[in-house]
């Protein structure tokens, strides 16, 4: 945690406005997913998308640029020529001003959060910031735990050795609740509790640059730009996935059947473990058992939409507690969206034991956990309630591992089956749990399923249109864990 933090600080001391730099990461980042060697140089990648390129001769100027630093590294590839013909289209403008413009991103500030008591008392900033510290120096002597002992334990056993041995960096009072709060938002990150955590892989994830962003209008901007020109369809759920050796056949819940020459699977790690979909015949062993081992965590939402703000004008506004199960965070959207609203974040137990609740009974809860911190608060006048653990299309929010587990679990599940791929946040081993995650391994699925089709059909260029051609290409993204 202490290196997440540092590393949040450092990129946002990095940013800069500049469109040439938005530009030339952006670019980059379209190279770096095929050609790897780019995306490990951080300094080339994208920071921060809240910049419009400002004119088509400005834009015309840094591709040029970078297209003539991507020919001495690598030499032009297909790939290349065809984005810089693409950029240089007359459609450049609407796809940038749809990825970039329209969807409108807020880089949260993670440092700006006012802390409560039970009795709606304001802890004391420099209490926090003293806390905080703290917490930094207990996580790295559990990084010493992990060294000393061979066998994988929970976070919150390493904790506890660490009391043992440093009882100087136990709280008492005021000051072990906030403990038990940075615990919480700890174990909001992962979407489960500090008891189920590998202390041995909580930190092997790669951080992503620029920042943590927010979506102001949702993903449906990006959602309907890479889709453009593709067939989906929805409400079409599968139950049953059947593969041989020239074909895969798919069928959904009201009998219906589709065929292909191969199948990406890309549906969540808690679909897989339900198993609701049938695989005949049945997967191999390594891989069943790479799905039954990655944990899945619940992070859910409880939107409270008020008439007016009577919040303090902070990011997050926090819950201290005895346990970190008692604390709790709200997201204040005010500051990111001009709306008054706030946002409960319940993760790990304390959220599957929310999804119990109605719909009503649980924002009922979170007012009341508001109301205890700010006991003037007004009663919502709607709400909005997630149930990510009971949704029959997620059964979960997100990927961790779990204590006794080899991180190498990702990789196992991206691993194809003869000619099933899979995709999805659980498959990356680098960015798991994050939607750049997801959108990688889809694109590396992608491309090993196209090339099982042109082993079939021989060297035929099937899917990669020549130059002119007006197929779009799709643009990735870095976007963190949200």
């Amino acid at each position: 945690m202490e290196s997440r933090d540092k590393s949040d600080r450092q990129l946002q001391r990095g940013r800069g406005p500049l469109a040439h730099r938005l530009l030339l990461s952006l670019v980059l980042d379209l190279l770096a997913l095929q050609q790897p060697e780019l995306f490990m140089m951080p300094h080339f990648r994208l920071s921060c998308w809240n910049h419009v390129i400002e004119s088509v001769e400005e834009c015309t100027l840094i591709i040029h640029l970078v297209f003539q630093l991507t020919w001495e590294l690598h030499g032009y590839t297909v790939f290349a020529r065809r984005i810089l013909w693409r950029l240089l289209s007359e459609d450049w403008d609407y796809r940038f001003t749809v990825l970039v413009g329209t969807t409108q991103f807020y880089d949260h500030d993670l440092e700006s959060y006012a802390l409560f008591d039970m009795d709606g008392n304001q802890v004391p900033q420099d209490l926090v910031s003293k806390v905080g510290i703290i917490f930094e120096s207990i996580l790295k002597e559990t990084d010493l735990v992990r060294q000393e002992f061979s066998e994988d334990m929970s976070v919150q056993h390493a904790i506890s050795i660490v009391f043992e041995r440093r009882p100087d960096l136990r709280l008492e009072g005021l000051g072990h609740k906030v403990l038990q709060w940075y615990l919480c938002r700890m174990e909001g990150w992962f979407a489960a509790d500090a008891d189920t955590i590998s202390l041995k892989c909580w930190d092997q994830e790669e951080l992503l640059p620029g920042g943590h962003g927010l979506m102001v209008r949702g993903y449906l901007p990006v959602i309907n730009t890479l889709a453009k020109g593709l067939d989906i369809r929805l409400g079409h759920r599968v139950t049953k996935v059947l593969r041989h050796h020239n074909g895969v056949k798919v069928t959904v819940e009201d009998g219906r059947t589709f065929l292909a020459d191969a199948a990406i699977v890309a549906v969540p790690l808690g679909v897989l473990k339900s198993n609701c979909i049938k695989f005949e015949p049945k997967l191999p062993e390594w891989k069943e058992a790479a799905i039954d081992d990655l944990g899945v965590g619940i992070e859910n939402k409880i939107v409270l939409h008020f008439e007016k703000v009577f919040w303090p004008n902070v990011e997050f506004l926090g819950v201290v507690a005895e346990t970190s199960y008692e604390c709790s965070y709200f997201l204040n959207l005010h500051k990111a969206t001009g709306h008054s609203v706030l946002v409960y974040m319940p993760a790990g137990r304390l959220a599957r034991d929310i999804e119990k609740l109605s719909d009503e009974a649980a924002a009922n809860f979170a007012f009341t956990q508001l109301k205890r911190i700010l006991p003037n608060a007004s009663a919502p006048i709607q709400y909005l309630v997630s149930h990510w653990g009971t949704d029959k299309s997620s059964l979960g929010s997100y990927s961790y591992d779990r204590v006794g587990k080899p991180h190498d679990l990702y990789e196992r599940l991206r691993i194809p089956v003869d000619n099933l791929f899979f995709a999805g946040e659980a498959t990356s081993t680098d960015y798991p749990g994050s939607v750049h995650g997801a959108y990688s391994t889809g694109l590396m699925a992608a491309e090993d399923c196209r090339m099982r089709v042109l082993e079939r059909y021989g060297e035929l260029d099937l899917f990669q249109p020549v130059m002119g051609e007006d197929n779009p290409f799709s643009v990735p993204l870095l976007i963190s864990r949200m």
